[in-house]
């Protein structure tokens, strides 16, 4: 009995191709039988020979069909003789009806029907003229029924592409729109990255760690009394490596981990970004414990009310609205945290950073040295670089580099090693790189006069002698003279990392970088427009220093600086004209003096400054060692290594 069940089970299917196949075969059926296929219908000939066979008395019927084709029918005696024997219709069936001997098609109906009836009277024939007006009613029908056909054959093809997944995933799905986007991690397809991939961040990741833990033991936290956080913030500026952190949490989590940026809740149609948040928590919950990360939610999360210019109902607003719904509304979300980044924190949305919704709010900042020198060691790991290159001077090198700026720099650093043809990377390679990434690609081929030349030369020799007069400007690394992307010349520094600055340091770095127009006053007594870059640079730090750090006397301890950023949409002045006037005269002065100081430091050092710019001409680029050599060993000594200065912030 198992045996013919499982025989009645393997019946054939009907398959809906078979279906097609036999209206096919019945179309084709009906055109054969009605003449539509029999075969021959008839030898073609012409108007002429027609009119021939037609006075010898060799034709019986003619039948004229739509006014414009005649076919012909030959009497059984001429059908015998040896001209028309070839006219004799040959049918691949058998055909109800008698198939014409010849046919062809005449021009104008009237002198056609004038002609037969001309040679009919004239011969005394009994030749039979008819008239036929055929239809094809199945070709008709089908091209009624045609478009028809089109509209519901695309309309299958839309319906069957809209409910496979073939469609772009769930949210490229007209039917899967309000679907979440999010990418849920695999740990075993895709590529883990673990906490020791990420370098320095100390403080970062120590938060981020308990996080994890949180998901993982929860019962250590809450056997106390404590509830797990709902959601952590990471702010900082690009390339810090927020990111990286939140793939560090995908790889060492072992919940579910659910990635997707802020822009995928956006989307054309109204109601689909509220509609992917709530998918998306809901699916969050249906795995719990789980983790939700919004890469760069300042594209959902800016601030409601602001730069609503539209009037209308605004479809961000609603989609962060159902995002604050669901992160602390009145629907629980057990176990599920939601980690987000962004680099713009001061646009966001006060409802969304407040406790209970983003708990924490993690500042990941520019990597100081230490923690540079952590990051070089992670990505100097694949390249095959010489044993005796030194991290300490390379972290050193890269004040203010990001960690996805010291990725470039090794990237960069390797490639130029490659193009020389080295087996290995070195030192060199790297000063190369680092200059290449801030100061642009060499132009060699740019046209430069002797004049222009020298004039540069000067410049740039003025930065590094005011910077070594100087005990707060940053120690000189190198000057060039090479042209590099938009500057002609350029000085490299080792700025002191300093997390409060005082006025005499701001003032000394302002002289430092008016020494280049300083110099060509001193030497030449021309100045040019090659110090654009440095005053744009003074300008904005004696700005800074009147308007923002309230270091100028004559304007006291105000500040005009906005934290919040509203004030960038105000169309007034925080202060009155008289304040303005005063401010811009004070900006004026503070620039002033550090310039006469540069002069006249460069004045008294005029012989050595000379002797700097003619071998700055001669070898084109110089270094620290050739300004010891002119000017002696520099007073401001600083620590040189990283361990240096980890030393003097402990003593």
């Amino acid at each position: 009995m198992a045996k013919d069940n499982k025989n009645l089970n393997k019946k054939p299917k009907l398959n809906p191709y078979w279906i097609y196949g036999v209206i096919i075969a019945v179309f084709l059926s009906i055109q054969l039988f009605s003449g539509g296929f029999g075969g021959s219908t008839g030898k073609q000939t012409t108007p002429s020979q027609f009119l021939d066979y037609l006075s010898k008395g060799d034709v019986e019927t003619v039948e004229i069909v739509n006014k414009r084709e005649a076919r012909v029918y030959l009497t059984k005696e001429a059908q015998q003789q040896e001209v028309h024997k070839n006219s004799k219709p040959k049918t691949i069936l058998p055909s109800v009806s008698p198939l014409p001997n010849y046919k062809f098609e005449f021009g104008d109906l009237q002198n056609f029907e004038k002609d037969i009836n001309q040679i009919i009277t004239d011969n005394n024939l009994s030749t039979e003229v008819k008239y036929e007006t055929e239809q094809n009613v199945w070709g008709d029908f089908l091209l009624t029924l045609l478009p028809f056909i089109l509209i519901i054959g695309v309309w299958i093809f839309i319906m069957r592409r809209m409910s496979s997944g073939g469609g772009g995933g769930a949210g490229g799905q007209i039917f899967n729109i309000g679907k979440s986007k999010a990418k849920l991690f695999d740990e075993k397809s895709d590529t883990k990255t673990s906490f020791k991939d990420v370098a320095g961040l100390e403080g970062a990741k120590e938060e981020v760690q308990e996080i994890v833990d949180f998901l993982k033991f929860p019962e250590k936290y809450t056997s106390l009394g404590g509830k797990i956080p709902k959601g952590a913030l990471l702010v900082g500026p690009p390339g810090t490596g927020k990111t990286l952190l939140a793939k560090a949490v995908a790889g060492e989590a072992k919940v579910p981990f659910f990635s997707l940026s802020g822009s995928d809740f956006v989307e054309m149609f109204v109601g689909v970004g509220a509609s992917r948040v709530r998918d998306l928590f809901k699916q969050a919950k249906e795995k719990s414990p789980s983790i939700i990360f919004i890469d760069e939610i300042d594209a959902i999360g800016r601030a409601r009310g602001k730069n609503n210019f539209s009037g209308s109902n605004d479809e961000r607003e609603n989609t962060l609205n159902q995002l604050l719904t669901e992160m602390d509304g009145f629907g629980t979300n057990t176990n599920v945290i939601v980690l987000a980044a962004t680099n713009r924190a001061d646009v966001l949305d006060s409802a969304l950073m407040r406790a209970g919704r983003f708990d924490r709010q993690i500042y990941v900042d520019l990597p100081d040295v230490r923690e540079r020198k952590e990051i070089f060691e992670v990505h100097l790991r694949p390249l095959k670089k010489e044993e005796t290159l030194d991290v300490d001077f390379l972290a050193k090198q890269t004040p203010g580099f990001s960690g996805a700026d010291i990725a470039n720099v090794c990237n960069e650093a390797a490639l130029i090693a490659a193009r020389k043809g080295k087996k290995a990377v070195n030192k060199q390679d790297f000063l190369d790189a680092v200059d290449r990434i801030v100061g642009g690609l060499e132009k060699k081929n740019k046209i430069i006069t002797p004049d222009e030349k020298r004039a540069v030369a000067f410049h740039e020799a003025g930065h590094a002698t005011v910077s070594w007069m100087l005990e707060h400007a940053a120690p000189l690394v190198k000057v060039t003279i090479v042209p590099r992307g938009r500057s002609l010349g350029a000085a490299w520094y080792l700025p002191e990392e300093r997390l409060i600055v005082r006025p005499e340091q701001m003032l000394d770095e302002m002289c430092a970088a008016l020494g280049g127009r300083a110099a060509e006053k001193v030497i030449f007594d021309k100045i040019s427009t090659g110090a654009l870059s440095d005053l744009e640079k003074v300008t904005k730090q004696a700005r800074a220093m009147v308007t923002i750090y309230g270091l100028s006397d004559k304007v006291g301890n105000l500040t005009y600086y906005d934290s919040s950023g509203q004030s960038e949409y105000g169309f007034t002045k925080p202060y009155s004209e008289q304040t303005a006037e005063l401010i811009d005269k004070e900006i004026s002065d503070i620039i002033e003096a550090q310039y006469d100081r540069a002069v006249k430091l460069l004045e008294q050092h005029k012989d050595k400054l000379t002797e700097l710019a003619e071998v700055l001409l001669d070898k084109e680029v110089i270094f620290k060692d050739n300004l010891e050599k002119i000017f002696g060993k520099r007073a401001f000594e600083k620590p040189e290594t990283v361990s240096e200065i980890i030393k003097e912030e402990e003593e």
